[in-house]
């Protein structure tokens, strides 16, 4: 599929979904709240005024990742930081190659700037990331493979040498990490060379989805020409979310408090849930915050609008992923939210399914 496209067909489904109870699409931890650090207003210095390149938050940035300044550029989010790494790195004409099945919004904004999109296939139902089918579907055409590790929607990790293998096929490749950090212990790929370039954010698994602090990760030279699109773009990040998001990278390891407990109960509780499903296939959860289930008999859609209309619950249908016999479920939200929700899309399998 080609063509230019001016919107993303799934983040405006999402947004526009009434809310429900036991919400199983949500695709990120507990909302982390600021106001128990009693923070005084006077020192968000609310002046309007700019602050070029914010060093501090850069620094702290660099410093998390293991990375120097230098290579650190800001954005508006995770989806902000993957616009302007592809603005800098693709122009008209040219062709990426993404990974299938995939998050459409990625693919959406490499289509609005022009790009003609081609797909390699991750397996189910694992879909682990096969550097073999990677380099099997490269052209020489191709500018740019896009990734997301963890994979979204399927939670799969490439590991350190499946990355490097990638980076060495001659190809710049961009990583969407906003998952990274559900994964102990693993490091962004831009540790691993300049082919790389790698976003994230304070969002999916810290739960600061409102202070909009994403970045990218990128050689200097590359860098250097993504903050000049910045500013073409947005001029400045709000100094206000800089000043907080600067907090809140000092406190960290505070603000993720508990959430690896919460996940490892909430895959647990998944895992259980899918061993006792014949309708459905999954691989294990495992570091995941999201899975990917395919649905064996019945359609995704209508059990998605049985468990809205009966059970006050939500999944995301497969086909804004590219798999329409899938769909993608959620396990960061609390525990007894995620088990009763679990509970209610049991009931509604034993009727649509």
């Amino acid at each position: 599929m080609s063509g230019r496209v001016l919107h993303s067909d799934y983040m405006y489904w999402a947004k526009n979904q009434a809310p429900v109870r036991y919400h199983l699409a949500s695709s990120e931890v507990p909302h982390f709240a600021m106001s128990q650090w009693a923070i005084d207003p006077a020192a968000l210095e609310l002046d309007g005024a700019s602050r070029y390149r914010y060093p501090p938050l850069r620094e702290a940035i660099a410093r998390r990742t293991g990375v120097t300044a230098d290579r650190v550029v800001m954005a508006d989010g995770t989806s902000m930081a993957n616009m302007l790494a592809m603005a800098g790195l693709i122009a008209p004409g040219d062709e990426v190659l993404a990974e299938h099945p995939v998050y459409e919004p990625l693919v959406a904004a490499a289509r609005f700037l022009g790009a003609e999109v081609r797909h390699f296939a991750r397996r189910g139902p694992v879909f682990a990331l096969d550097p073999d089918a990677v380099k099997a579907a490269l052209t020489p055409r191709t500018k740019l493979i896009i990734l997301t590790n963890l994979h979204n929607p399927t939670g799969s990790l490439a590991d350190t040498e499946t990355m490097r293998a990638i980076g060495a096929l001659g190809v710049r490749v961009l990583v969407d990490e906003v998952y990274l950090d559900a994964a102990p212990g693993e490091r962004t790929a831009a540790s691993l060379g300049d082919a790389f370039v790698c976003t994230s954010s304070l969002t999916k698994v810290y739960g600061l989805s409102g202070l909009r602090c994403g970045w990218i990760l990128a050689e200097p030279v590359l860098a250097e020409r993504l903050w000049r699109l910045n500013e073409l773009f947005g001029v400045a990040q709000g100094h206000a979310s800089e000043r907080l998001s600067l907090m809140a990278l000092q406190r960290l390891d505070e603000v993720a408090g508990e959430t690896p407990a919460l996940l490892a109960r909430n895959r647990a509780l998944a895992n259980a849930f899918f061993a006792g499903r014949d309708e459905l296939e999954v691989a294990p959860m495992v570091h995941n915050v999201t899975c990917f289930p395919r649905l064996k008999r019945g359609d995704v859609d209508a059990l998605n609008l049985r468990l809205r209309a009966d059970h006050d619950t939500s999944i995301v249908p497969g086909r804004f992923f590219g798999l329409a016999d899938h769909f993608r479920l959620g396990v960061g939200g609390p525990t007894e939210m995620v088990q009763g929700g679990l509970d209610r899309l049991g009931r509604a399998l034993d009727t649509v399914a």
